[in-house]
């Protein structure tokens, strides 16, 4: 035992110095090109100082629109309220800070650029090549135009039905992958900014653009009819190109009638198979001026698949890392198997020696056969194919017989850790290099600890996490890529505890709004094509649409989110009061994959139904709405729960297993005097159980967090770090670079080995062992609660997490001699701090260390 006085032994005091402001942000993105928010919101970080007002000024170049004014606030995320912006103008803006001395930080500025702000300033006109949806070689299309004018400063924005690569005199346009990103296409569709400035020569220029069906037009077959979808078009896109010359005057190069289309190399591609190429197709010097375009062909008129084009205002998809494969199996110089050193998802790149007309697939996949091809078996379950055209996650490139020839796909990406590379003829493989590729956000977390099983956990959760980030959550990148609700709201802490994911989030909940039906019913999948309207959606899974704002809102203290969403959140809501007016939900899919004990759909969905009202509340009062009393409804849910499933006796739930007992803490059920009863259970199944799981996807999320904030700590950390199967570290044990399907890893169904829905052991982490959680009634972690578990033999944890404000670190050593705790508090923030055996107390930003010796 430890003595019950913590010693503060040392402590950094807050600087003197004035304030400070680093990180600008606009709309939670650094410098945006081309975004359409009417007020936009600024966000600022400080690197010294308290702040105690603030002044925000925005201009152009030719003076200033709006000022605050000194305003006395420690907000550091406001809304612009000058007058209306105008589109295609560059605004600076500036924040200065005051500190409780009263003195003036230095001003620091940062800029944005606005886009179209209204559909009714695009120029130019939808075009595509045509109306066959089952053409299966991807248009190029190419504009010749000329400058006679020195540039001051050009911009492209290009919005498209399905996916795109822009070029510009031969050069391709920025880094995105897989853009736009995914949307109901019907419904709304996304546009995205570049400044080319540099890319204009004077004199002759030509654009090029290559279109890919992404889910515009999915010409593969699968359960999920997106082959059916109603959207469903030949890809085809709208660009403005707006030159701005040094004289004021501008000119815009648009999309019509006098641009040139033909069908290039790409003669196949889907982005749920596969790519194919055929090198002896390509169109020498296409998109640059050398190009000859006299055989190629008029475009013709597109509909605009939507009455909806806005900003893509979010991070995109990008290739961020490379790895090279290495040679594991060597059948033959036609066939050869190559291996990455862990499962990820992206594209391969080939670089290789072949006679001309030498077909070459690779076959992508997790798994290995017996014999050491590569095995699909655990991932091509849900593949319909129509013919052998079109094989699963394997990309088909035909040879042009050059000296030295590379491939790597534009427009799909695949979930895989083997190639399987074979040929029709002998060839000589110089390289095989994969890309890891998905949207690019910013890291936001970090954890070391002496645990090799957790650490090793912990990197493989973010592995899947980032796997399944696509400019929206996914379930699998093999298998489906579908946006399912219920795999994305639990792991929803565990994203944005490691990453700034806060406009991935935003996007997505706008395809909820895109989705909702008018009585509040949402799909399972999203975006969908219709499917999931009918299965799978009940509020277990669609309570994304309040629980995932409802987090956003509590890691970044951003109501924006609560207000686009609010509506959406009340229409389910509301639907579920209809349908259930006893506050007994009956609609669900429930603890999907458990180990053995099956909780009954009912209770984990009145769960859920009680957490959406309970949230709904929670915003009514925020946003100060006073259409509903959901505390009442939410009081309804909570008795008619505990009066079905709860036994007062005992604390006991239903059948007492471990997600009936769970589900009953974690969500707030369980009357406040029976919390340590039913806790007690709780942990008095775990043990009955063998100290082991049995729990689905449902259960995982609220077992270890249940066991953690009610006193058994040290037993969720024994679940969490068993190497037994079944448990996360039985797979580490394994070999698993990512969170697998199911808890055996050779079940006979659901074996995908690259999932995140068991993720929320990640966000446990930073919870429970690091005390890291954000206070609601001080969103964004302006106040941080902060109650570390600190675990006997293990030797040290350290997390930090970097909020709205800037690090947060909460780490802990142990020894013979004691603990010793360190956190650190970035400045205009504040901490309630609970140690073992200590009462709570309040610390400002700073550093601070505590120790408590070995007992007497």
């Amino acid at each position: 035992m430890f003595l019950r006085t913590c010693l503060a032994i040392a402590t950094l005091a807050v600087t003197a110095a004035a304030t400070a402001q680093t990180n600008l942000e606009c709309e939670h993105l650094s410098g945006p090109l081309g975004i359409d928010a009417p007020r936009p919101r600024f966000s600022w970080q400080l690197s010294q100082g308290a702040q105690t007002a603030y002044r925000i000024t925005v201009r152009t170049g030719q003076g200033a629109v709006w000022s605050s004014g000194k305003i006395a606030s420690t907000a550091q995320l406001v809304p612009y309220t000058g007058a209306p912006l105008q589109p295609f103008t560059r605004y600076y803006w500036t924040v200065q800070t005051w500190d409780r001395d009263g003195r003036a930080g230095t001003p620091a500025t940062a800029v944005f650029e606005t886009g179209m702000m209204v559909e009714a300033h695009w120029k130019g006109s939808w075009i595509y090549d045509t109306r066959n949806t089952g053409l299966k070689p991807a248009a190029l299309y190419r504009k010749t135009f000329t400058t006679a004018k020195t540039l001051a400063s050009a911009r492209a924005y290009i919005a498209v039905a399905g996916l795109y690569q822009l070029y510009i005199n031969g050069q391709r346009i920025g880094d995105r992958a897989l853009d736009p990103m995914y949307t109901r296409f019907d419904r709304r569709n996304l546009y995205v900014t570049y400044d080319v400035t540099k890319d204009i020569q004077a004199g002759k220029n030509t654009i090029g653009v290559e279109l890919g069906n992404g889910w515009y037009n999915l010409q593969s077959t699968a359960v999920w009819y997106f082959d059916k979808a109603p959207w469903r078009g030949r890809p085809s896109f709208c660009m403005d190109l707006r030159l701005t010359y040094t004289d004021g005057t501008v000119e815009t190069i648009s999309t019509g009638k006098d641009w040139r289309t033909t069908l290039g190399p790409t003669i196949f591609n889907s982005i749920y198979t596969g790519e194919h190429y055929d090198a002896n197709k390509e169109i020498p010097h296409w998109n640059d001026n050398e190009g000859v375009d006299t055989a190629w062909r008029q475009p013709e008129y597109a509909d605009a698949p939507s009455k909806h084009i806005v900003a893509e205002a979010m991070v995109p998809i990008r290739r961020v890392d490379t790895l090279d494969a290495r040679v594991i199996r060597p059948f033959s110089d036609t066939d050869v198997v190559f291996a990455l050193k862990k499962n990820i998802a992206g594209v391969s790149e080939i670089t290789l020696q072949a006679p001309r007309g030498t077909i070459v697939t690779l076959t992508h996949g997790e798994r290995l056969y017996p014999t050491g091809h590569v095995d699909q078996s655990n991932i091509n379950v849900h593949y319909r194919p129509t013919d052998d055209t079109d094989p699963f996650q394997t990309d088909i490139y035909i040879c042009k017989g050059a000296p030295t020839e590379t491939f790597s796909p534009a427009f799909n990406y695949k979930g895989f850790q083997y190639v399987e590379v074979k040929a029709s003829k002998p060839i000589v493989i110089e390289r095989l290099k994969a890309y890891v590729m998905h949207s690019d956000v910013k890291p936001s977390g970090d954890i070391q600890t002496s645990d090799s099983i957790l650490q090793k956990i912990w990197a493989a959760t973010n592995n899947s996490y980032l796997s399944n980030l696509f400019g929206y959550p996914t379930d699998c990148p093999q298998r489906e890529k579908n946006g399912w609700t219920g795999d994305a709201h639990t792991a929803v802490e565990t994203g944005l505890y490691n990453f700034d994911g806060i406009t991935v989030y935003e996007k997505w909940l706008a395809d909820h709004r895109d989705e909702q039906q008018p009585n509040g019913v949402l799909p399972s999948i999203i975006p969908s094509d219709g499917w999931g309207y009918e299965w799978g959606n009940g509020p277990d899974w669609t309570s994304s649409v309040a629980i995932i704002p409802w987090e956003v809102y509590l890691f970044y203290g951003d109501t924006a989110i609560l207000s686009q969403n609010y509506d959406a959140i009340k229409r389910y809501v509301d639907h579920l009061a209809s349908l259930f007016p006893d506050g007994i939900c009956t609609w669900g899919l429930g603890d999907w994959i458990p180990v053995k004990s099956q909780t009954p759909v009912p209770f984990t969905s009145t769960a859920f139904y009680y957490t959406d009202a309970k949230i709904l509340a929670d915003i009514s009062r925020i946003l100060r709405r006073k259409d509903g009393n959901y505390d009442s409804l939410a009081n309804h849910i909570k008795d008619a729960f505990n009066k079905k499933y709860l036994d007062p006796a005992t604390g006991n739930y239903d059948q007492g297993f471990q997600t009936e007992l769970s589900t009953a803490l974690y969500r707030g059920l369980v009357p406040d005097d029976l919390k340590a009863k039913t806790a007690a259970g709780l942990a008095g199944r775990v043990k009955a159980d063998g100290v082991t799981l049995d729990v689905g996807l449902l259960g995982t999320k609220t077992l270890l967090n249940a066991l953690s904030e009610n006193g058994y700590a040290g037993l969720a950390y024994q679940l969490a770090s068993s190497t037994q199967e079944p448990s996360w570290g039985y797979w580490i044990v394994n070999g698993a670079t990512a969170l697998q399907e199911n808890w055996p890893m050779e079940a006979k169904t659901d074996i995908s080995r690259n999932h995140i829905m068991f993720g929320e052991i990640s966000a446990w982490m930073y919870k429970a062992l690091g005390g890291i959680r954000p206070d609601p009634a001080n969103p964004g972690f302006r106040r941080v609660l902060l109650e570390p578990h600190i675990i006997p033999g293990v030797g040290y944890f350290s997390c930090s997490h970097d909020c709205p404000y800037g690090r947060i670190t909460s780490a802990w050593t142990t020894s013979g001699k004691g603990w010793e705790y360190r956190v650190t508090l970035p400045p205009g923030t504040e901490a309630v701090l609970k140690l073992p055996g200590q009462p709570e107390r309040l610390i400002k930003a700073g550093t601070f260390r505590y120790q408590a010796p070995e007992e007497r």
